[in-house]
């Protein structure tokens, strides 16, 4: 869906000068969405770029399209990636976000989150716990971590998922990289389209 200027989610600045409309819509914040202080980061920092990810750790679909998103991202070098769990699979799903969150103090976000991209199909606890520990994470740290911070933690949860369904957005996995959004899965082509029009 291409965004009209009237509610478009762009870079800071076109976000910047785009919020009083945004907000008279009732649209998510620009400011809170771009430049959430809790919402993980990958790629580039100051890349030129934003591309945002709604996901959750069970959904087949964000799990086989992550190694292609991955891989643009490395590719491309200007693309600042603001990964935004939004679980909404179940218990499962939560306690594999609020592990990976916690694993963020030791500098594990993103082994941890690749561990768990990896992974197919439906997940229990026990299959999270496992995998991050091969993967070289201390669960119980990050359990302990997450648990130190718990109220920072669930209210960045409760702004992705305000935010998610402020944009329409009904599952996962959801991106929106420039002026638009991709409900759903996007293809290798179409990704680097988007954000060679990003960059105008």
């Amino acid at each position: 869906m291409i965004l009209s200027r009237r509610h478009l989610i762009a870079a800071s600045t076109a976000f910047a000068l785009a919020a009083p409309a945004l907000r008279a819509q009732s649209y998510p914040d620009p400011a809170e969405v771009l430049n959430d202080p809790d919402a993980p980061v990958q790629g580039n920092p100051a890349g030129d770029v934003t591309v945002i990810e709604y996901f959750d750790y069970q959904c087949p679909y964000c799990k086989s399209n992550h190694p292609l998103l991955m891989d643009e991202v490395a590719r491309d070098g200007g693309i600042r990636l603001i990964l935004k769990d939004w679980p909404i699979f179940g218990p499962a799903s939560l306690h594999a976000t609020q592990l990976v969150l916690g694993a963020q103090r030791q500098g594990d976000y993103a082994a941890a989150q690749a561990a768990l991209m990896a992974t197919k199909g439906r997940l229990t606890g026990a299959q999270i716990d496992s995998t991050l520990t091969e993967a070289g994470i201390d669960i119980a740290a990050a359990a302990t971590s997450h648990a130190a911070e718990q109220d920072r933690w669930a209210a960045l949860l409760d702004r992705n998922a305000a935010q998610a369904q402020g944009f329409g957005f009904l599952g996962t996995p959801s991106y929106i990289v420039g002026m638009t959004m991709f409900p759903g899965v996007i293809d290798r082509a179409t990704l680097r389209e988007a954000v060679d029009a990003a960059r105008g």
